[in-house]
């Protein structure tokens, strides 16, 4: 009951952490949000990687050291497309449409994942259609087009499901708390460099976006994180998958109330069956492997 609950404040955080970011571009640049967001992120974690360091052996060979930052220098070139992706497209749509289309990946994981030799359930496929129906509902036009935030936040929803079937790989072979350091410092890194290119960046931006920025970072990346590592070590993988889900539903929440946003009726329906698109991907029913005997 307790990492349940540690799960559902952590899809909370991540859900309003959409208000946060859509309110600090109204002083700072999408690259320049990701770079402060992302650096101090990456900071807010060495306080745990000192912490649970003293307990157990981490890596300290030059090998070891040297895969750490491989593997987290690729999962935060893909951070840094997903995250930049997901923080334009906030500029051109609501951070409720961007809850539901970026929740999208927990969908697109197990496709992804069928170029890996992984299987793919029924329940996948079936989730898949009732979210392509709520998509519809939720961004596609009269005229059949998408608008630009949302075709950017399904772009965006890719690249996160591709970020994760990266961490699956590679998180067993490497510590966990490491890796996520060294990725959110390649994502700042990067970002940083797409800012000074596309943006005008100053501190004094920073400042007036402190609020939202320091959520965003130490709250949304540094706390939220924690919890879900502490809380996943005794929650059901199952439970866990649903409650995560629930980010969309607090990112609805968070735009309606702190943002004034609003959705026709057809969206709501849309975000609804896409909601239950994802709930039902949870649930294992019989598997189809694409790989032939």
């Amino acid at each position: 009951m307790q990492a349940n609950l540690m799960l559902l404040v952590t899809a909370a955080i991540w859900g309003f952490a959409f208000v946060a970011q859509r309110v600090a571009m109204d002083h700072m640049g999408p690259f320049s949000f990701n770079a402060v967001r992302f650096l101090l992120g990456a900071v807010s974690l060495l306080p745990l990687i000192w912490f649970f360091s003293r307990k157990k052996t981490v890596a300290t060979t030059t090998a070891a050291k040297t895969s750490v930052w491989l593997a987290g220098g690729v999962a935060g070139a893909i951070l840094f497309i997903a995250a930049a992706l997901q923080q334009v497209g906030l500029l051109y749509t609501t951070a409720a449409k961007a809850g539901f289309i970026t929740g999208l990946y927990m969908i697109l994981v197990p496709f992804l994942g069928l170029f890996l030799r992984h299987v793919t359930g029924l329940n996948a496929w079936l989730g898949a259609l009732l979210a392509l129906v709520g998509l519809y509902l939720l961004s596609i036009n009269a005229d059949f087009t998408m608008s630009r935030g949302d075709f950017l936040m399904f772009v965006g929803a890719i690249f996160w499901a591709c970020h994760i079937l990266w961490i699956d790989f590679i998180g067993r072979r490497v510590d966990a708390l490491q890796l996520s350091a060294v990725q959110f410092l390649a994502c700042g890194l990067l970002s940083s460099v797409m800012a000074f290119w596309q943006e005008i960046p100053s501190l004094a931006s920073v400042l007036l976006a402190w609020p939202a920025v320091l959520f965003a970072s130490f709250i949304s990346v540094g706390l939220a994180y924690t919890l879900q590592v502490v809380a996943q070590k005794k929650a059901k993988p199952a439970h866990a998958a649903i409650i995560m889900s629930m980010e969309a539903v607090f990112a609805a929440i968070g735009g309606v109330v702190f943002l004034d946003e609003s959705l026709p009726m057809r969206g709501w329906i849309g975000c609804g069956l896409m909601m239950t698109g994802m709930l039902l991907s949870q649930i294992p029913l019989p598997k189809f492997s694409n790989v032939a005997a």
